[in-house]
């Protein structure tokens, strides 16, 4: 009877240690254009002599949790939803600050509260409206032919936490006493917009005495670089591309450049927030992967495979190429491919990833150092340092991985790593998303 009644309360033993959730069979569901990557470990870094640097890049074991990973690099019609969503957000709140509360959601309390409103996605916004209130709110979102839109005012505003400075021997939080210590200090970067549009940033250093003092709030010019294919190629035809490329229908489904690594960061925020509002379940965030990730991402599960394919050339037994790269000097054409092409067009690696080698680089999270195989851990290795404005340039270098349709068979080795400035872009660097797995 004792044992009946103990058991009878909430479904478990009363005055016992039982936890306040059930887990029962959580299972999480296959995220959408996603495949999973097992755990495992992997000897990571380059398998063979590097041809530039006469030395090999200290290869060592390493292990990752498992994780998941986009089946192909963004497309530019994947990019063109974050920038859509951007410039519908800006239309909604020039709307809404035009006194146009109908393209908000008001509180049931019926106070309408003018610097913090949630936007009322299902109203369409009118943009070939007649209204002459309708055309002054929307008029500073073109130029002054009133029908090309202004992509460079296309801003982002999204934060973070900088866990690099909550993670500084002297801001550790003094259990003790409940309080952060008198010496911490947070080191972040303050973003703001100025009168004539430009956005402009500076680095503050301020006393650490709540987690919010850890916060960055940036804001980000998101439309890629169109001029890159001119820029990054003097003396070439390339103006079809400039002009075509991200905006003719015909390339939707190639992979987008022109795109910085601080704009795939604030890709990867903004894909976060927008699953999170069309998900009842949270904490799934989506980021760059680090290099190891990729790199083990990209072996297939093959612990030596200097490939992703997993031979050791790059051609395969038909003498058929096997990615978009450059196969001699000026015969791009012969992989098929002359510049970028439509994703997936090769066969994918054991795990099912498709382009891992050839048609763009990819960004990673990993800060580009070229000791680090020297001193990261042996688990989920990683170098991250999130570099602020004042920084050195040396600080604000990424690894890039997987070569490019541009770059010799080299650098489409999955050991092989280059780097460029975050702040920079390229007509052959893009991105993937990766998202981790939740368990073991």
């Amino acid at each position: 009877m004792v044992m009946a009644a103990l058991l009878a309360s909430c479904g478990g033993p009363s005055g016992e240690l039982v936890g306040v959730n059930k887990p029962g069979n959580f299972k999480e569901a296959n995220p959408y254009g996603m495949v999973f990557i097992k755990k495992g470990s992997f000897m990571m870094g380059e398998n063979t002599q590097s041809s530039i640097f006469g030395q090999p890049d200290n290869p060592f074991m390493t292990t990752v949790n498992a994780f998941w990973m986009d089946e192909t690099e963004i497309t530019n019609n994947e990019y063109k939803q974050f920038v859509y969503w951007v410039r519908d957000s800006i239309a909604y709140t020039r709307l809404i600050e035009a006194d146009m509360q109908d393209y908000a959601i008001v509180p049931r309390d019926g106070d309408f509260d003018e610097e913090n409103f949630t936007i009322n996605w299902k109203k369409r916004i009118p943009w070939n409206s007649k209204d002459e209130e309708v055309q002054e709110a929307l008029a500073p979102m073109f130029y002054s032919d009133g029908k090309t839109l202004r992509t460079i005012d296309l801003h982002y505003r999204y934060s973070w936490i900088n866990y690099d400075q909550a993670r500084l021997p002297y801001n550790k939080f003094d259990v003790a006493k409940g309080k952060y210590p008198k010496v911490a200090r947070a080191r972040v970067d303050s973003f703001w917009v100025d009168e004539e549009g430009w956005i402009r940033d500076t680095t503050i250093v301020h006393p650490l005495q709540e987690p919010k003092d850890l916060l960055t709030h940036k804001i980000i010019s998101i439309y890629p670089d169109t001029m890159i294919w001119i820029r990054d190629f003097q003396f070439a035809y390339n103006d079809p591309m400039m002009r075509g490329y991200f905006s003719f229908i015909g390339y939707s489904e190639y992979p987008v450049v022109g795109v910085t690594w601080e704009q795939a960061h604030a890709f990867c925020h903004w894909r976060t927030q927008y699953y999170e509002t069309h998900s009842s379940v949270a904490s799934h965030i989506y980021r760059l992967p680090t290099e190891a990730e990729w790199e083990y991402a990209a072996r297939g599960g093959r612990k030596l495979a200097m490939y992703p394919w997993g031979g050791n050339y790059a051609r395969d037994g038909k003498g058929c190429f096997l990615a978009n790269f450059k196969p001699y000097r000026g015969a791009y054409n012969d992989d098929t491919g002359t510049m970028t092409m439509r994703v997936a067009q090769y066969r994918p690696n054991d795990f099912g990833l498709f382009d891992m080698a050839g048609n763009v680089a990819e960004w990673t999270s990993t800060a580009f150092n070229p000791s680090t195989n020297t001193y990261v851990n042996d688990v989920n290795s990683n170098f991250e340092y999130m570099a602020r404005k004042e920084d050195p340039d040396i600080l604000k270098c990424k690894v890039v991985k997987g070569g490019s349709w541009k770059d010799i068979y080299y650098y489409l080795q999955c050991g092989v790593r280059t780097y460029e400035y975050q702040y920079e872009s390229r007509a052959y660097i893009g991105f993937r998303c990766v998202r981790s797995f939740i368990g073991d």
